[in-house]
């Protein structure tokens, strides 16, 4: 076997440590990059027209080249003015436990295969299942590549709880037709979940999600699982949302525990942004009633600052996921006593260690550190609030949660579309949020603070470019 020179091993070294100085570097001077710019199809074609595969590349200059294009060519969610989407800023650690992952790149189909990997996952999630206030002895947990992964599962396992024959005899051996209930403003993953389920989307109702809360009406859920049964239809799914995508509502997590109960349907609650609340001691109650779930979304690449992707799917009733995806396969190894093995348990089957950076991002802060940076998060958002109202702006979301959807005097008057704010602040390229239609309504700004570093000059910067817009009118 060949091995390495000490000259090999020397440039390896200086590989690695060029590529760590290049993080490093994007990282301290991120503040100083435009969050957006411009960026034409045709000049990031152009670009990749030099890699023809034909002629080799040494790794270091490839390195350097990739480095500069990422930089260059990307809109910056991890930077402490990115007002967008669900995208955090990453710590160390969860970049750390990438580049790990990698380079042990540990197979979880089966615990044997990494036991360490395995338990380290196991572990996390059963600390984050008693946060949630699911018994640790019935309770199944696994990690996702994302939440609409997750999201599936949950309409698995509910299929296969109620209708057990769904499981090998499909849809068709469904006397009638299966319905589920989740918020206009709840995620369109569902609309997938229902295809890939062969229910088809039109199982899936939509109910409305009314200004300022932006929440589901639990009189309006009772009253549309009342019609539905009455003529034939079989709710068996109800869900409730922590921390919509559009604008952070939460809907009334226990009193739609209580209507699912009342007609036998699974409580699923899809908390991918707003789970995490439940580390911080003073956000906890905004989702009270999580614990009466029987199923919980979470993404820990949401709002615990972890890099893409990190879903987790949380089950209180472990025979439940069991009957869903209980498998065997003569080719995979022999089953280990009193372990899980995800292939068996889950969705999936080859799956690389996805919770590792979750252990060690949770290891280097600890549940308290980890509340402080979320209620920061939190504060900010309570100061773009205030601010937006020194500045004219009025404020169209009522949540908790940081994440601020508003308008403007100007906007309501057709004087300004929000499109034409975005197309100003995208020009500049100093601050990035978006906009969106809640409740197929009013278009609104929309901006979410998503970033642990975030601070008092970033609210103000946002400010400043808002007013800059309104200011031309």
């Amino acid at each position: 076997m060949p091995v390495a020179s000490e000259e090999q091993s020397w440039l390896m070294d200086l590989r690695w440590l060029n590529l760590g100085s290049a993080i490093n570097e994007f990282r301290k001077t991120i503040r100083h990059l435009p969050v957006v710019r411009p960026i034409e199809r045709q000049e990031v074609q152009d670009e990749l027209k030099r890699y023809d595969f034909q002629h080799r590349i040494p790794l270091g200059a490839l390195t350097d080249d990739v480095v500069r294009l990422l930089r260059t060519y990307s809109l910056h969610v991890t930077h402490p003015r990115y007002f967008g989407l669900f995208n955090p800023g990453v710590r160390e650690a969860g970049i750390v436990a990438e580049t790990l992952a990698a380079a042990f790149n540990p197979q979880l189909a089966a615990w044997s295969h990494s036991p360490i990997a395995n338990e380290m996952e196991q572990h996390v999630l059963q600390k984050f299942a008693a946060l949630l206030g699911f018994p640790p002895e019935t309770t199944a947990a696994n990690f996702t590549t994302g939440g609409a992964e997750a999201n599936l599962s949950a309409v698995i396992v509910a299929l296969a709880h109620r209708f057990p024959r769904w499981s090998e005899e499909g849809i068709s051996r469904i006397d009638a037709k299966p319905l589920l209930y989740i918020s206009a403003d709840g995620h369109d993953s569902f609309l997938k979940a229902a295809r890939a389920c062969g229910l088809g989307t039109s199982a899936v109702r939509r109910l409305p999600a009314r200004a300022p809360s932006f929440s589901m009406q639990a009189s309006e859920l009772d009253s549309a699982l009342e019609n539905d049964e009455r003529n034939g239809g079989l709710p068996f799914m109800v869900i409730g949302t922590a921390g919509t995508t559009s604008t952070g509502a939460v809907d009334p997590l226990q009193q739609l525990a209580a209507i699912a109960k009342k007609y036998g349907a699974w409580f699923h609650v899809d908390a991918a942004w707003g789970g995490a609340a439940t580390i911080s001691p003073k956000l906890r109650n905004q989702i009270a009633g999580i614990e009466s779930a029987d199923s919980v979304t979470w993404d820990a690449h949401k709002w615990l600052s972890v890099p893409f992707s990190a879903g987790m799917f949380f089950c209180k009733h472990a025979s439940a996921v069991r009957s869903a995806f209980s498998i065997h396969a003569s080719y995979m190894p022999p089953h280990a006593a009193e372990t899980i093995d995800p292939y068996a348990s889950t969705i999936q089957w080859t799956r690389r260690a996805i919770g590792l950076k979750v252990f060690m991002s949770l290891a280097e802060l600890g549940f308290d550190g980890y509340g402080r940076l979320i209620e920061q998060q939190a504060v900010m958002g309570d100061l773009l609030r205030k601010r937006l109202g020194d500045e004219g702006f009025e404020v169209a979301n009522n949540t908790a949660l940081p994440l601020v959807c508003f308008t403007h005097p100007a906007i309501r008057e057709g004087k300004l579309s929000t499109g034409d704010v975005l197309r100003e602040i995208y020009s500049r390229g100093r601050v990035w949020i978006s906009d969106v239609t809640p409740n197929g309504g009013e278009r609104v700004l929309r901006a979410c603070i998503t970033h642990y570093e975030t601070d008092e000059d970033d609210i103000e910067c946002l400010i400043k470019e808002l007013a800059r817009c309104v200011m031309k009118t």
